[in-house]
C-alpha cells in the first residue's frame, strides 16, 4: 500500500537541480520518439519502448524486493488503467507521427489543465479556485495559438488534434488512478498497464505501420533506449522516490520546464521551426502551469491577522 506523501513546499538546492534535470529529460521525450520514427513504425516504436521499460522496471522491482501480488479487485482496476493507457499512448504516437515534436509537446502539456478540470468533479475536496481558473485560461489560450497557426499542413492539424485527444484520455487515467492509488504499490500502476499494452501496440504495428522496421542505426537505438530506460523506467523510479520524500506540491512546481525543453530541443535537434505562434504558445502554456502550481508563500507573522 502506498504511504501518504509529504507536502513540502521547499526543496533543498540539490533536489531542485535534480528535479530540473528530470523535467528536462521528460520534456525531451517527444524528440526521442520522433527520432525513432525515422526508422521504425509508429506503433512498433511504442511496443518496443514499453517492452524494454517493462523489463527494466521488473528487474528493478525484483532486486528491490517489491511484491508483485495483486488482489482480484485490483486486477479489474488495472485492466481499466491498461485499456486507457493503451488508447492514450496509441493516439499520442499516432499524433506525433503527423506533427512536430515541439508542437506535440505544447499540445500535450494541456494535460495538467484537463486534470484540474476533471478533478473538480471526480476528486473529493479538489476544487477549482480562481487562481486555477486563471491558469487554465492562460494554458488553453496557449494551445489555441498552436492550432491557429497559419501555413501548417492538414497532417499537422490532424496530428495536433489527435494529441489533444490523447492528453484528455491521459487526464482521465490520472483521475482514475488518483481515486485508487492508495491500495497499490506505485510501480504496479506503471508496470502492469505497460505489460498489458505491449501486445496491442505490436498488433497495431502489424496492421497499420507502413513498415514495422524500415532501418535501424545508432541514433534510433539511442532514442529507443532513451524513451524506454531514461524516461519510462529510470524517470519513473526516481520521480516516485522524490515524490515520497518531498511531496507532489514541491515537484510539480517545476513541470513548466517540460514544454520549454521539448520546444527548444525540437528546434536544436530536429531543426523544427520555432515560429512566432509557437513562441507565444510556449509562453502562455508555461505561464499557465506556473500559475496553477506555484502558490505564493504566506509571510510568517508574530500576531495572527484575523
Amino acid at each position: 500500500m502506498i504511504k501518504n506523501t509529504p507536502n513540502n513546499n521547499d526543496l533543498p538546492f540539490l533536489a531542485c537541480i535534480y528535479t530540473v534535470f528530470l523535467c528536462t529529460l521528460f520534456g525531451a521525450n517527444a524528440v526521442a520518439i520522433k527520432i525513432s520514427l525515422f526508422g521504425l513504425g509508429t506503433f512498433t516504436t511504442a511496443g518496443l519502448r514499453f517492452t524494454i521499460a517493462s523489463i527494466a522496471i521488473f528487474l528493478w522491482a525484483r532486486t528491490s524486493g517489491l511484491s508483485f501480488n495483486i488482489s482480484r479487485a485490483q486486477l479489474f482496476q488495472l485492466f481499466v488503467i491498461g485499456m486507457i493507457f493503451t488508447f492514450q499512448l496509441s493516439l499520442f504516437y499516432l499524433g506525433l507521427s503527423k506533427t512536430n515534436a515541439s508542437r506535440a509537446t505544447l499540445v500535450v502539456n494541456i494535460l495538467p489543465f484537463f486534470v484540474l478540470f476533471l478533478a473538480h468533479f471526480f476528486i473529493p475536496g479538489d476544487r477549482i479556485t480562481i487562481r486555477k481558473i486563471i491558469g487554465m485560461v492562460i494554458g488553453f489560450t496557449g494551445v489555441a495559438f498552436v492550432f491557429l497557426e497559419k501555413d501548417v499542413t492538414a497532417d499537422f492539424q490532424s496530428g495536433d488534434l489527435i494529441i489533444l485527444a490523447a492528453a484528455f484520455l491521459w487526464a482521465c487515467n490520472i483521475i482514475y488512478v488518483k481515486r485508487i492509488i492508495d491500495t497499490f504499490e506505485a510501480f504496479h500502476i506503471v508496470i502492469y498497464p505497460m505489460i498489458f499494452s505491449v501486445p496491442f501496440f505490436f498488433i497495431e504495428g502489424f496492421l497499420w505501420d507502413t513498415s514495422m522496421i524500415a532501418y535501424i542505426d545508432l541514433k534510433i537505438v539511442g532514442s529507443m533506449l532513451y524513451q524506454s530506460l531514461v524516461t519510462a523506467a529510470f524517470g519513473f523510479v526516481v520521480w516516485n522516490k522524490m515524490l515520497q520524500k518531498y511531496g507532489a506540491t514541491a515537484l510539480h512546481s517545476f513541470v513548466f520546464i517540460m514544454p520549454i525543453a521539448g520546444v527548444v530541443l525540437g528546434g536544436i535537434v530536429l531543426k523544427e521551426p520555432i515560429t512566432f505562434n509557437i513562441m507565444i504558445a510556449l509562453l502562455l502554456v508555461v505561464s499557465g502551469i506556473i500559475v496553477i502550481n506555484v502558490k505564493p508563500k504566506r509571510p510568517t507573522t508574530i500576531f495572527p491577522l484575523g
